[in-house]
């Protein structure tokens, strides 16, 4: 009996593939995708087994199930696989010209950040909830077109305006693109990776919303005023006022260099 030929092409094989294994166990660490990954595994061993035993029912069963696979792990990691493919797409710096074909022409004004930590600042002290995502290049359209649209100016004035908690527009996020808040009254899409347990449903929503997107979204606890910054999936808390110009402005610029 001979071995079986090894070249130092299946080498290179092998590597990539215990790479590409690597990068999903740390882009999947801490959600519930390794618990997923795991079921399928072992669905498709059951199916290798059942097949070798000639049990030709649930071969057939698995196999159907096994079929659709790879359209049930689309849906499945749909925001693992966004994700990804965003990240590849702002890495390469020489394609830049093909989103800037799918964006709008419009300038970027730089976001008035004074107005915003102002208004936080006064929020924090009233215990006053608040929600708002300052977009970057992602298309938030969606979104956009599920709140109330307002295209104002920013201003420290009209946040405490729109958050104050009898007001109409105070349930749900305010989206901020070009120095404008163009909506409030969002529904952000809240994280399915696993959180503490003392997270609330706004430090959900603003985790959800910057897995997805390059937005920076500040929060401000209704319960103990404390506020928090939330950008590429992570989640600062207990910001000091004093520190919450600097610490923005360094999300921020994380968000543009990726």
């Amino acid at each position: 009996m001979g071995f079986v030929p090894f070249t130092f092409i299946d080498f290179i094989d092998i590597v990539l593939v215990a790479a590409v294994m690597h990068w999903i166990y740390r882009a999947t660490r801490g959600t519930n995708a390794p618990y997923i990954l795991s079921g399928i595994i072992i669905i498709y061993l059951t199916w290798v087994v059942v097949r070798a035993l000639n049990m030709e029912l649930l071969s057939t069963i698995l196999g159907q199930i096994i079929s659709v696979g790879f359209i049930a792990l689309v849906i499945v990691f749909q925001p693992e696989i966004r994700r990804f493919l965003e990240k590849i797409g702002r890495s390469q710096k020489r394609l830049n010209f093909i989103s800037h074909l799918f964006t709008s022409s419009r300038s970027e004004d730089e976001t008035d950040l004074s107005q915003i930590v102002a208004a936080c600042r006064d929020m924090s002290a009233s215990k006053t909830g608040a929600l708002i995502a300052l977009n970057g290049q992602s298309n938030l359209q969606l979104i956009i077109e599920g709140g109330i649209a307002l295209d104002a100016t920013v201003s420290a004035s009209l946040l405490k305006n729109i958050f104050f908690k009898n007001a109409p527009l105070h349930d749900g996020a305010v989206i901020i693109e070009h120095n404008r808040i163009v909506a409030a009254k969002c529904i952000l899409p809240v994280t399915q990776s696993q959180v503490p347990k003392s997270y609330g449903t706004r430090h959900r929503a603003a985790i959800g919303l910057t897995e997805i997107s390059d937005a920076v979204v500040v929060i401000v606890s209704e319960e103990t005023g404390a506020i928090s910054i939330a950008g590429a999936g992570n989640l600062i808390r207990d910001i000091e006022p004093s520190r919450l110009s600097r610490t923005l402005q360094h999300f921020l610029r994380k968000a543009r260099q990726s």
